[in-house]
C-alpha cells in the first residue's frame, strides 16, 4: 500500500524530471530598475508554481503527524499567491486549500480575520465550512475554523461597529477565539494609548464570553504583561501568536497563566531571531514540556530549513508561506528542543495543545 510520502515523492520525481527537460519554465523572472549611479537591474526570480507544492518530508514519521495551523491568513495568502502567479492554476480559496494541501495531512486549519473595518467575506468562507458535507467537498476533508479581532496596527480604525461584527461573528459555530489583538510598538501604526485602549475594551468581551485569546505582541512586553494580568483570570485560555520577545517575558507569563501557550511560526529558523530558539529550549527541559503551538502566519515568514528540500530553486525564495510548511517548523523546533524531541514528538505534543486552547 503506498503511503502519502511516498505518492509526494512519486510526483516531486516527476517535477525534477521535468525541470531538467525544460528549466526555463519552472521559474519566472521579474526584473526592475533601481536607482543609483549604475542605475543596475536586479532580479527577482520566483520559482514556479509547482514548487509550492513541496516535496516529501524526508523524516516520514513527520508526515504521519496531522497538522494543525493555529494562525494563518487564508485571504492574504491566496491574494499574495494570485498576485505572484498571475497565470496561477487555482482560481479560489477552496481551490488553493484543496489542492495545496492533498495528500499533506492537514487536519485543521484556524484562519485569522483582524481588519477593521471588518472583512464581510468572513461569513461565507465560514457558512461554507458549517457541514461535514461542505468540509469534505470545499475543503477537501479539512476542517476550517476562524477566529475574528482587530490587530493593533488596525486600532486606530476600532469603533462600535467593528465592535459589534466582532461580537456577531464571535457567535458562528466556526469561530474558536477573539484575536489576534494586543500591542505592537515595533511600527506603532496606530499610536500606543489607542492600542492599548482598544485592546483592553476587546480582552473584557472575549473574558465575558470565554473566548481564547489570540494575541499580538512585539517589543511590547511591560505593557502587554501589565493588562494581561490586570484583565485577563488566570487560568483563560491563551495563544501568545509567533513569539520573538525575550524569554524572561515568556517565562513569567507561562507561570502566571497556566493554560498559556507560545505559537512557534517559521520566524524559529532565522538567524536574526534567537529568542524563539532559546524559549523553546527551556520550556523542553520543563517538566510539563513544550506548552508550544504550530502556526505559519501564512503568507508570512517561510521557513528557512524548507530550502534544503528544494536544491532546485537555489538562490531565490518562495513568495509566500502556506499551512503544509508547518511540518518543517516542526523539524527545527525539535532541534532547537534537545533530545529527546523528534519532530513528530513536537507535532503530537502541538497537536494535543491546539486542542486545549481552540478545541480542534
Amino acid at each position: 500500500m503506498l503511503t502519502r510520502n511516498h505518492v509526494i515523492h512519486t510526483s516531486w520525481q516527476l517535477l525534477r524530471t521535468s525541470i531538467l527537460l525544460h528549466p526555463q519554465v519552472h521559474f519566472t523572472t521579474t526584473a526592475h530598475r533601481t536607482m543609483g549611479k549604475n542605475n543596475k537591474k536586479k532580479s527577482n526570480i520566483i520559482p514556479a508554481e509547482a514548487f509550492l507544492r513541496l516535496p516529501p518530508l524526508a523524516d516520514a514519521s513527520l508526515a504521519d503527524q496531522p497538522i494543525i495551523d493555529t494562525h494563518t491568513h487564508l485571504v492574504s495568502t491566496f491574494s499574495t499567491y494570485r498576485n505572484k502567479y498571475r497565470n496561477g492554476t487555482l482560481y479560489t480559496i477552496h481551490d488553493f486549500v484543496r489542492e495545496m494541501y492533498h495528500n499533506r495531512n492537514v487536519r485543521a486549519i484556524v484562519d485569522v480575520w483582524c481588519e477593521a473595518p471588518v472583512l464581510m467575506a468572513w461569513r461565507e468562507l465560514a457558512d461554507s465550512a458549517l457541514t461535514a458535507e461542505d468540509r469534505e467537498q470545499k475543503w477537501g476533508g479539512i476542517d476550517y475554523w476562524f477566529v475574528m479581532g482587530v490587530h493593533p496596527h488596525d486600532a486606530k480604525s476600532y469603533n462600535d461597529a467593528v465592535e459589534a461584527s466582532i461580537l456577531e461573528a464571535m457567535a458562528h459555530p466556526r469561530c474558536v477565539g477573539w484575536g489576534e489583538m494586543g500591542l505592537d510598538y515595533h511600527y506603532d501604526n496606530s499610536p500606543r494609548a489607542i492600542q492599548q485602549e482598544v485592546f483592553i475594551r476587546q480582552l473584557n468581551h472575549a473574558v465575558r464570553l470565554g473566548k481564547p485569546l489570540t494575541i499580538h505582541t512585539r517589543e511590547a512586553e511591560a505593557d502587554t504583561e501589565r493588562i494581561l494580568m490586570e484583565h485577563v483570570p488566570a487560568d483563560h485560555k491563551i495563544h501568545i501568536h509567533c513569539f520573538t520577545d525575550s524569554p524572561e517575558f515568556a517565562q513569567r507569563l507561562l507561570h502566571h497563566f497556566r493554560n498559556l501557550y507560545i505559537g512557534i511560526t517559521g520566524v524559529i529558523t532565522y538567524s536574526t531571531n534567537l529568542n524563539t530558539s532559546n524559549i523553546v529550549n527551556q520550556m523542553a527541559k520543563s517538566d510539563g514540556g513544550p506548552r508550544i503551538l504550530l502556526e505559519t502566519d501564512a503568507p508570512f515568514m517561510v521557513p528557512s530549513n524548507l530550502y534544503n528540500s528544494i536544491p532546485e530553486i537555489k538562490g531565490s525564495r518562495l513568495p509566500l508561506c502556506h499551512t503544509a510548511m508547518i511540518p518543517w517548523v516542526a523539524e527545527y523546533t525539535a532541534g532547537k528542543a534537545g533530545h529527546p524531541w523528534s519532530g513528530a514528538d513536537i507535532m503530537k505534543r502541538a497537536n494535543e495543545n491546539a486542542k486545549i486552547v481552540y478545541g480542534v
